[in-house]
């Protein structure tokens, strides 16, 4: 009987736990699909007494992940605490030092130390496998870097947080405002008590860089990520938006044209009818478009136990089989240095909305601080008459360089009519 592949698992919080159970759970569908029996042999977590709801009798405990990282009986480190750096990071750079392969569904990790861990992976001839840490159940490492190997991907887009989606399907669908959509949120376990790496876009960020890399054959440069988060969209946009033709959704953005690679994570409204509108509530979405293969689209469950529980063993499942790939496709040394083309060279359409005093003249001083930035209104929409009061004025452009569309948020801010700072948001029609 060939041997079985022996686990480990570092973290026994949601993910971890569901891991452990779906491994005892799926067994012989398991040994049958790795060509041998897959069986967890340690854990480690800071709480013994915890009611996890698992039989952890015949498993070894380990107070301390990396040490279990080290002595642990076992082929595969399975890290999910979570975190860039500490317990994290010294797990797997132990794991791997001690020739165990690592399976991760830390985002954070990747974006982060991905490359200085892939690098030690492959001198060390182990796998550092990270399927669950980009849109959960979705496939998408597997589909981008074997998948899709035989196509010059040039273009993806993405709903990669399952928070900000639900938000934002949420607003839509109620009419209710983002402080009171969040609270429920939070009541509902989709967002964190802490919602900051939700809500201002750096956990997609965190998965778009990892994509990035993947798609494009170069190094990992989360620093290079534009970001910008949902605080900013109010109700009043949403329903512009569906009176426009458009949703606004929280996207991740990697093109790789003319003048470098672009990363940019921000609200953004599409089509109604766009592939990736379709895409609500918790779900995950993403869009690459291929030289030969078109556009595809994946889309499912992004978070929760069981979708991540299934990523994290299907890459187990690769292990045991002994399928090793590159990490990012090609080995770390030969990822290309990251030529960046800045966020304000994109080329496209901008929504606008200005809230201003009601009174005549408002419209041409708006118009002009347009005209004087180059840009041309593509449509206008003015809603209601409050004499003196404030109202929104809502525009449409035609395509210009973000460049410009900043200047013109600069001059029109400072027109002596408007109320508060003009909220912009970028049109997406590829």
């Amino acid at each position: 009987m060939t041997a079985p592949l022996k686990i480990a698992v570092a973290g026994l919080g949601v993910v971890g736990a569901e891991t452990v159970r779906l491994i005892a759970a799926q067994a012989e569908m398991l040994a049958q699909r790795g060509g041998r029996p897959i069986v967890v042999t340690a854990v480690s977590a800071r709480d013994r007494s915890k009611d996890r709801g698992l039989d952890l009798g015949s498993i070894a405990w380990f107070d301390d992940s990396v040490a279990m990282a080290r002595e642990a009986d076992a082929d595969v480190i399975c890290e999910l605490i979570g975190g860039s750096e500490g317990i994290a990071k010294d797990a797997c750079e132990t794991a791997i030092a001690a020739g165990r392969h690592v399976v991760t569904a830390n985002k954070a990790l990747i974006a982060m130390h991905g490359a200085g861990l892939g690098r030690a992976a492959e001198t060390a001839g182990v796998t550092l496998a990270y399927e669950a840490a980009v849109a959960g159940g979705i496939p998408i490492v597997k589909a981008l870097r074997e998948g899709l190997a035989a196509n010059q991907v040039t273009r993806l887009q993405g709903i990669l947080n399952g928070t900000c989606n639900y938000i934002m399907t949420t607003m839509r669908e109620t009419g209710r405002e983002f402080a009171d959509i969040l609270a429920e949120a939070q009541e509902h376990g989709y967002a964190e008590a802490d919602p900051t790496f939700d809500i201002d876009g750096i956990d997609a960020a965190h998965k778009l860089a990892i994509l990035t890399s993947l798609t494009f054959g170069c190094e990992i440069d989360f620093d290079a990520v534009h970001i910008e988060g949902i605080r900013h969209i109010d109700a009043q946009d949403i329903r512009f938006a569906t009176e426009l033709g458009y949703k606004i959704k929280l996207l991740g953005i990697a093109e790789n044209g003319e003048g470098g690679v672009q990363q940019r994570v921000h609200p953004a409204m599409v089509p109604l009818d766009a592939p990736i509108a379709s895409v609500e509530g918790v779900f995950n979405g993403v869009v690459a478009e291929g030289d030969f293969v078109g556009t595809t689209m994946f889309e499912g469950r992004g978070a929760g136990a069981g979708p991540t529980a299934s990523a994290v063993v299907a890459d187990i499942v690769d292990i045991a089989r002994g399928r090793q790939t590159p990490t990012y496709g090609v080995p770390v040394e030969a990822l290309k240095p990251m030529q960046i083309r800045p966020t304000d060279e994109r080329v496209g359409l901008y929504y606008v909305r200005v809230m201003v005093t009601d009174k005549p003249g408002v419209f041409a001083d708006i118009a002009g601080a347009l005209r004087d930035s180059q840009i041309s209104i593509e449509s206008a929409i003015q809603r209601g008459r409050a004499e003196g009061g404030v109202v929104p004025v809502v525009l449409t452009t035609h395509e210009t360089k973000e460049a410009a569309m900043r200047q013109a948020l600069e001059l029109i801010a400072g027109l002596d009519s408007v109320a508060e700072p003009p909220r912009m948001i970028r049109i997406e029609t590829a």
